[in-house]
């Protein structure tokens, strides 16, 4: 177990090799139901750790070779476990209060990491759907602890900051306050969108609409309200081609202990079916170039999804609590 790092774009690799022993979905047996050895009863929300980890708090030596290099994969890796039933599709079946609930566990964890100076970033993120390789199916999301800043985060924040001190302002917050063509979904602290360069079919990204640029600085209703927006727009692309859409989902924000004027917290979702309903792969462009291609236009995915949600809120009667 440890960090490797490419010396061409300083990207890192998490080599875990005993992850491969991890189980896929049991037919008889959910380790994340109430009862399991590791989970108990008496629950709404719960926080596991991981037993397959990619990182930990007694990593070993990292191996070194003269051209490249590697460090010791520490930190702490998490299961959160988002509901005590088995049998829901997706984070939006689930009641506002229930998102809620989660919500605060997460900023609950990401406290408790930033008093650990070794930890630096504070991943979370949520894989759904068997067809981007979900090993179990109950409703959960994932945490890492990590001891550096991923590099797609990274390029974020160094093109952020350049904007920032020849404009005085930040970026993020202009293209909140500026987005309007594909908005998807909006209440009184939130703004989610199909941004203008997405890469994937489905691809939403959730902003706070006053900056904030770690999950910790939200105000207790702007977590109430990040609720109504995550469930709001997963509802949307579930429903947006009449089947369940295998997504991931991904917590961008600056780095722990980091209050950053020029860096905004945000959401990215990225729905992989295309609009005809097969998935997505990322294939030779993709992989190989960083040249990302769509098979529609990111208005036309805001307007379908759009639709969508609209179809969520009055079903559901609105955003009830």
């Amino acid at each position: 177990m440890e960090i490797r790092r490419s010396p061409f774009t300083g990207e890192h690799a998490l080599v875990s090799p005993h992850r491969l022993s991890r189980p896929w979905q049991p037919e008889d047996f959910c380790p994340f139901c109430p009862g399991a050895p590791e989970t108990g009863h008496g629950w709404d929300v719960l926080l596991l750790p991981n037993r397959y980890p990619v990182v930990t708090r007694s990593p070993p030596s990292p191996t070194q070779e003269e051209l490249f290099g590697a460090e010791e994969a520490y930190g702490q890796a998490y299961v959160l476990v988002e509901t005590p039933q088995h049998d829901v599709d997706d984070l939006s079946d689930l009641p506002l209060r229930q998102i809620e609930k989660v919500l605060r566990l997460v900023i609950k964890t990401q406290k408790e990491a930033e008093e650990d100076p070794r930890a630096i970033y504070f991943l979370f993120f949520r894989n759904k759907g068997r067809e981007i390789g979900v090993s179990l199916t109950h409703p959960h999301s994932q945490i890492y602890v990590l001891p550096l800043v991923p590099t797609r985060v990274a390029v974020e924040m160094q093109y952020s900051e350049t904007w920032y001190k020849e404009r005085g302002r930040c970026l993020h917050c202009d293209v909140v306050a500026g987005e309007t063509r594909r908005v998807v979904h909006h209440n009184e602290h939130w703004k989610s969108f199909v941004p203008y360069y997405a890469r994937w079919p489905h691809e939403v990204h959730i902003y706070p609409k006053t900056h904030r640029s770690a999950l910790t600085e939200l105000t207790d209703v702007e977590v109430t309200t990040l609720a109504d927006a995550l469930k709001c727009t997963l509802c949307g692309i579930k429903n947006v081609l009449g089947k369940p859409m295998p997504y991931i989902l991904v917590l961008h924000q600056a780095p722990l202990r980091q209050r950053a004027p020029h860096y905004h917290l945000h959401f990215e979702i990225y729905g992989m079916y295309r609009p005809d309903g097969r998935l997505k792969y990322a294939a030779g462009a993709e992989l190989g170039a960083s040249l990302y291609t769509l098979d529609t236009t990111p208005e036309e995915t805001a307007e379908r999804l759009r639709k969508a949600v609209a179809g969520c809120v009055t079903a559901s009667g609105g955003s009830s609590r």
